[in-house]
This record gives C-alpha cells, structure tokens and sequence, in this order.
C-alpha cells in the first residue's frame, strides 16, 4: 500500500472514532494525477446525498493541464464507494449523534485507489490547545536529551 496522501489537519480538528476504506470514483486523467500524489484532501468532508456517499471539497488538479478538458473542475464532488452495509452504518451513526466524515488518507492499493474515511467528532479548543501543549513539551524534552 502505497500512502499518496494524508489530510492531517482532521488528525487535529477531530476525534476519530470509526475508520472505513472506501473506493472512490475517478476519471482517467484524475487516476493518473492521484498515482503521481497529486491529491489535496485539506478541508474536504464526505456527505450522504439519498442512498450514497460523495467527496466534497478534495482537490484533484489535471494531469496535464494544457490537455485538461475546458470545464474541468479540479474540486468536483465525486462518489464513494462503499458497501450497502456500511452506508447504512454511517447513516444511523451520522444522523443520530451528529459525527461528521472525514476522509483521512488516500492511497493505493493494488491497482486501485482507495480512500480512508474517519467518523470522526469535532475537538474543542481546549483539547487542541492540549495537543499543542503535549507537543511542545516532547519537542523540549527531545531538544534536552540532544544535548
């Protein structure tokens, strides 16, 4: 499996509860430009429209850009694909207590594209600041023992 890219921010503005793997649905030329990591997931989020799940927000950029059909559009919302099953999981966790989707990572798995998707709750600012805190004191304590 190789990691092609990882949204970190949703590391830091969410709980992540639940992880589910996802295909997604590319054109060709975004299959290219995603192999090659060219993949924004910042501050996208997945919705469920009806019976399916869509990626909203994430940016692919055309492969070649002089080649690039006219109406291409890099932020289009694109279809998940995930099992009846676990549609309907989502559907009764998001509904009922208010979690959000938010894709964490994408990569590649054989000859396919996957994404990881997270049920996550959002983070106070106190936990965030917590975080920081937590992060600053290991980076002190590594700095010390350098020396």
């Amino acid at each position: 499996m190789k990691e092609v890219a990882r949204n970190k921010r949703a590391y830091f503005d969410y709980e992540i509860l639940e992880r589910f793997e996802a295909g997604i649905s590319l054109l060709g030329q975004e299959v290219k430009s995603v192999k090659s990591g060219r993949i924004n997931l910042a501050g996208s989020y997945a919705i469920l429209r009806g019976n399916e799940v869509w990626l909203v927000g994430a940016d692919i950029p055309p492969y070649q850009p002089q080649n690039a059909p006219e109406d291409y559009d890099p932020q289009r919302t694109r279809k998940l694909l995930l099992t009846e099953k676990e549609i309907k999981t989502l559907t009764g966790e998001i509904k009922g207590t208010g979690l959000t989707l938010v894709p964490l990572r994408a990569y590649i798995k054989g000859r396919l594209i996957k994404l990881e998707l997270g049920l996550a709750r959002g983070k106070k600012k106190a936990d965030k600041r917590e975080v920081i805190k937590k992060r600053e004191t290991e980076r002190e304590i590594r700095r010390t023992l350098r020396k």
